[in-house]
């Protein structure tokens, strides 16, 4: 029988406007972003319809903004009968919006975590991320290895497909790996951050985050969580707060999650959230997969009637 997976974007997906013609067409989205703004204490949906861009790069708000987002598109979703997917996933902050689908996580702590997860990444020791194109994911592993020594680090901390890659760490080692990677005959394009997310530089930020986690209750999952940390489902509280809390300091392994997908059977996958940066890493990872999106009212029914002619023709 095949499978449904509903994914979540992350930091990367946000634009002024995001969200804005759901508010208007669903009192559902209205509601999400009222609760979000109130838990919040500010009023991120202002900043998801108004912007300005600015600002709205501001890791302290884009983190915040992406989740209001996906979770408004997720209420509007399950209003119009979307199925209840088999997996959830989300790529890095996406991970959040995918435990609260799950029902792990309540949208009251998922804000919080969010707040505090961004709050920290926006005041992390300095660090560089530089997109690699074109080279293995082992060769870049063993690039980055001999670009760091004692002092400074660099390691692939993004795995978006088998050729988009991203790595991260001390702005030298990152420069160092950058040139090792055009001699590979590859392209390194160093990414507007601050922060070396993703990398063993977060270990205290992760630390930090950890402790925040022990705030909030975790629940068993009512679907198949499959992780970032290392792209296995769970479903148990413990295991998914455990993977949670090494998060910020371990790779996302997207590819493999979507591979592990697949595998379990799953043929069809919904990106829930704004944009549609996951709708084009998965069809680079597997073009077998039908992929649908939910961001607007338009593509919301079109995804919507897309899953009903599926259940029919079972």
């Amino acid at each position: 029988m095949a499978k449904l997976a509903c994914v979540f974007p992350g930091q990367g997906s946000q634009s002024v406007g995001m969200g804005l013609d759901l508010f208007n067409n669903f009192a559902e989205a209205k509601t999400t972003y009222g609760q979000i703004d109130a838990v919040a204490g500010r009023a991120l949906s202002t900043l998801c319809f108004e912007g300005p861009e600015a600002e709205l790069k501001r890791t302290i708000n884009t983190q915040p903004t992406i989740l209001a987002t996906s979770l408004a598109a997720w209420a509007c979703y399950e209003k119009l009968g979307g199925p209840k997917p088999d997996f959830v996933a989300g790529h890095s902050l996406g991970e959040i919006s995918a435990l609260v689908v799950a029902q792990v996580l309540s949208l009251e702590d998922a804000v919080k975590l969010v707040d505090k997860r961004s709050t920290l990444m926006e005041n992390c020791p300095k660090g560089a991320m530089t997109a690699v194109l074109g080279v293995a994911p082992e060769v870049l592993e063993s690039l980055c290895a001999e670009a760091s020594t004692t002092d400074e680090v660099v390691v692939v901390a993004n795995f978006n497909t088998k050729d988009q890659l991203v790595i991260s760490g001390n702005p030298e080692a990152v420069a160092r790996a950058g040139a090792l990677v055009k001699t590979r005959s590859g392209k390194a394009i160093p990414l507007p951050v601050g922060g070396a997310f993703h990398s063993p530089l977060m270990s205290g930020a992760a630390k930090e985050f950890s402790q925040a986690l022990e705030n909030c209750a975790f629940a068993d999952a009512t679907c198949g969580v499959v992780q970032n940390f290392d792209a296995q489902v769970s479903k148990q509280a413990s295991e998914l707060k455990a993977k949670l809390a090494k998060q910020m300091e371990s790779p996302v392994r997207w590819t493999a999650t979507v591979e592990f997908l697949v595998a379990q059977g799953v043929d069809t996958i919904v990106e829930i959230g704004p944009g549609k940066v996951l709708a084009g890493l998965v069809k680079k990872i597997d073009k077998s997969v039908k992929i649908l999106n939910v961001s607007d009212s338009e593509s919301l029914k079109a995804t919507i009637a897309a899953l009903q002619a599926v259940a029919q023709a079972v």
